[in-house]
Parts: C-alpha cells; sequence; structure tokens
C-alpha cells in the first residue's frame, strides 16, 4: 500500500505566499538609529523576484503581456539616465536599484504570482493582519505614552518603526484600513464582510493617534473614493455612519485632546500660521523646484538632493527635526528629501523622469479603474479586489505629495503597485 498521497491530491501551495512572507517581515522593530536602508524585508523581496524568474524559465511561457511590460518597464527610461549622471557612481547604482526595486521588479513579480481573486484576497488580508499589529503596538504607545515624542509628550504612536520613521506605521495601518474598507463593500460572504467591517473601524483609532495628517488625507481621500466607487446609496449612509463614530469617538471617549484637535486645525493653517515642519517642508519643496529649473530635462541626478538642497534652500530652513521616545534616545535626524515624491522625481530626474514614473502611476489608476467597471458590469464579481487595488494606487498616489520613499515600509507600496498592475493589467481579474 502506498504510503504517500497521489499528487494530485496534494494541495499545492498558492505562489503568493512568498509575498505575504515580504508583508509579514515588515512587522519586524526597527533598531533604534536605524536611518532606513534596506532591511529584511528588502532581502526577501529580491528573493522573491528570484523566485519569479526561476518559475518563468521552468514554465517557459511569455511573462508579461505587451501592454503590461510598457505600463511597468516605463520608468527604466528616466531612472537609467539619471543615474548615469548621479553625484558618484556608488549613489547612481543604488538609487536605480532601489528604484528598480520598487517600481518595477517587485512589482513585476506579484503581478506575475498572484494567480486569481483568492491570490489576491490572501495578499490583502496579510496587509489588514499587519495593520492590526501595527496598531495594537501604536494605541499602546499612545495609552502608555511610550511612543515617539509629540510636543513633549512620549504619545506618538509609531509601532515597531521607532522615531525615526513615524510615517511607518501610519502608512501600514492605512494599507489596512484601505484592504479591510474594500472587502468589506464587495459581494464576499456576510462573515467575511462583517470581520473586514470590523477591522476597518478598529484601524480607526492607530490612525488618528499616528498623528500623521499626510496619511489622514490620503486616507480620507481614498476611503470616500471606495465607497463612491461601490455605490452612491451605500456611500452616503456609510458616511453617515462615519461620521456618528467620530462623534462618538471625539465626545464621548476624549479621543480628541487638546493636541490632536490641534493637528486637526494645523490641516488648514498651512498657509496662514504653519509651524516649523511645515515652513521646513515649504523650504525643501522649493529647493527641488530650484534643481529642477537648473536642470530640466534630467535632473540633479539620483540621490542628488541632499548634496544640493543647500545651495537652494533659504535661511527658513531648520538644521533637522528632533526625534526621540519609543526606545530610542534624542537624535536630530537630517532632512534629506523634500518628502514629496513628485518634487523628488522633478528635481533628480526632470521632466523626462516624472512623465515616465508619474505617467506610468496614472495610466496604471486608469486601466485599474477601467477593472472595476468591468466588475460592476459582470455581476460585482470581484469587485472586492478592484476596489482594493483602486484603493491602495489611489492612497499611494496621494500620499506622494505628502511623503517619498524610504523606511522599512516602502517595499510594501512595492506590493501596492503590483495589486494594481494584476487589477488592471490581467485577465485574471476578470474571471
Amino acid at each position: 500500500m502506498a504510503l504517500a498521497l497521489p499528487l494530485h491530491r496534494v494541495p499545492r501551495l498558492s505562489p503568493v505566499l512568498p509575498v505575504m512572507a515580504v508583508v509579514a517581515l515588515v512587522a519586524l522593530p526597527t533598531a533604534p538609529g536605524d536611518d532606513g536602508g534596506a532591511g529584511p524585508a528588502d532581502a526577501l523581496s529580491a528573493l522573491v523576484v528570484a523566485y519569479c524568474a526561476v518559475r518563468l524559465l521552468r514554465a517557459r511561457s511569455r511573462p508579461l503581456t505587451r501592454t503590461a511590460a510598457v505600463f511597468l518597464g516605463l520608468p527604466v527610461f528616466g531612472v537609467s539616465l539619471a543615474a548615469l549622471h548621479a553625484v558618484s557612481p556608488g549613489a547612481g547604482i543604488a538609487g536605480l536599484g532601489r528604484y528598480l526595486q520598487i517600481f518595477v521588479l517587485v512589482p513585476a513579480a506579484v503581478l506575475l504570482l498572484v494567480r486569481d481573486r483568492r491570490d489576491f484576497r490572501l495578499l490583502a488580508w496579510s496587509f489588514v493582519a499587519l495593520a492590526m499589529f501595527q496598531g495594537a503596538v501604536g494605541v499602546h504607545q499612545y495609552l502608555t505614552e511610550t511612543g515617539a515624542s509629540y510636543q513633549g509628550e512620549d504619545i506618538r504612536a509609531v509601532g515597531t518603526f521607532g522615531p525615526s520613521d513615524v510615517m511607518g506605521m501610519a502608512t501600514v495601518v492605512s494599507f489596512g484600513l484601505v484592504c479591510a474598507t474594500g472587502l468589506a463593500l464587495g459581494r464576499g460572504p456576510v462573515r467575511v464582510r462583517l470581520t473586514a467591517t470590523a477591522c476597518a473601524l478598529a484601524l480607526l483609532l492607530p490612525l488618528t493617534v499616528s498623528f500623521s495628517r499626510g496619511a489622514w488625507i490620503a486616507t480620507a481621500v481614498t476611503l470616500t473614493a471606495q465607497l463612491v466607487l461601490a455605490g452612491l446609496r451605500r456611500a452616503l449612509r456609510t458616511g453617515a455612519a462615519g461620521v456618528a463614530l467620530c462623534v462618538v469617538l471625539v465626545g464621548g471617549f476624549g479621543a480628541g485632546t487638546a493636541m490632536l484637535q490641534e493637528r486637526i486645525d494645523s490641516i488648514t493653517q498651512v498657509t496662514d500660521a504653519p509651524d516649523q515642519s511645515v515652513t521646513d517642508r515649504y523650504t525643501m519643496w522649493a529647493a527641488a523646484l530650484g534643481m529642477w529649473r537648473e536642470h530640466p530635462l534630467i535632473g540633479v541626478g539620483l540621490k542628488g538632493f541632499p548634496e544640493y538642497r543647500d545651495g537652494h534652500a533659504s535661511l527658513a530652513l531648520s538644521s533637522g527635526s528632533d526625534t526621540e521616545g519609543a526606545g530610542a534616545a534624542f537624535r536630530r535626524q537630517p532632512l534629506l528629501s523634500p518628502h514629496n515624491m513628485y518634487l523628488l522625481v522633478l528635481g533628480e530626474q526632470g521632466l523626462i523622469g516624472l512623465l515616465c514614473l508619474a505617467g506610468g502611476w496614472l495610466a496604471l489608476l486608469i486601466r485599474a479603474l477601467h477593472g472595476l467597471h468591468r466588475s460592476r458590469t459582470s455581476g460585482g464579481h470581484g469587485l472586492d479586489c478592484a476596489l482594493i487595488a483602486c484603493g491602495l494606487l489611489l492612497w499611494q498616489l496621494v500620499d506622494f505629495a505628502y511623503a517619498d520613499i524610504g523606511g522599512p515600509s516602502t517595499v510594501l507600496t512595492a506590493v501596492c503597485f503590483g495589486m494594481a498592475a494584476w487589477c488592471g493589467l490581467t485577465a485574471q481579474a476578470d474571471r
């Protein structure tokens, strides 16, 4: 009698599991003083790309359609051109590798490894699980005053990312919230939708105590878009429930502390009475624009912003930002980027680089929205996947107006672009 099961009865493991492992590794704590270089999740993402390449060689099949190859390969030209005139050969190679990892290689691997909607949903739930974990750590930091320093108190929720990457937890929680909202608005089983709704509501608190204005804005825009795309009546009902929940949280449970209210009010005061962080941001934006004016087509080269910053920044720019708390000692962190992805690309890669990158992102968003339209007209099959893909991409494009790539959570950006590409560029998304 054969002891082994017949091969056709052995369930095949999903090829998306390595990508889920990349998402899980983002939960590893960041060492105090880490400057945001490559981490374990980045290293594993390189292995995922290699694993995908081996699968393609074994299958001997055409990996990408012509359209997908153009969409994903468009950034290569602008980035390669900027790498040729970087401030140093090492900086050019490092910058080229980072851009290819985030915007070309890992997204292509995700697109090829996601076989169907089941794989896509598994990946979405891994985002939700990571967000719940980071959110729980962040809320604990806020309640016990063990988070990053904010206005003299250690209350800012940063999860396991530490005070040097205050946007890390906010980004992860936002991704999880977008995924949970898409799953809740889909046509899946009631149990799944109720679970996703509960997760989405739970993630609102850690996002709030992250004190991240950019994440708040991007999440508000994205959730509103998801609700509208899922149906106008549904959007109105859910919006009313959301407003009622916010009133209860802020008024009933005292979630609206004076500092939180001040942070919310500062969103509308960025021109009237900006704080030093906003002043620094405006100054660095102006510096990036100054670099672009001097080198309009090809920019100053990859990794060139720190080298050219002082020559284009005004005296209003401070020497750096203070970071402290969450297990780390006081540190003066230098301001090495404009905290705006579009201006960073414009300054370092010029108009050519911006058109290649941002043009490809916009085209990908249009394709993802087209995929959403197809799912709605086909009876709602795959509506949750389409809402998640469009939501993740839209969130990233809005957030890029306030942030740029860098830190351990950046690899998740690559996964999000891959999920959006799967929805907009593959036939499997329609089945």
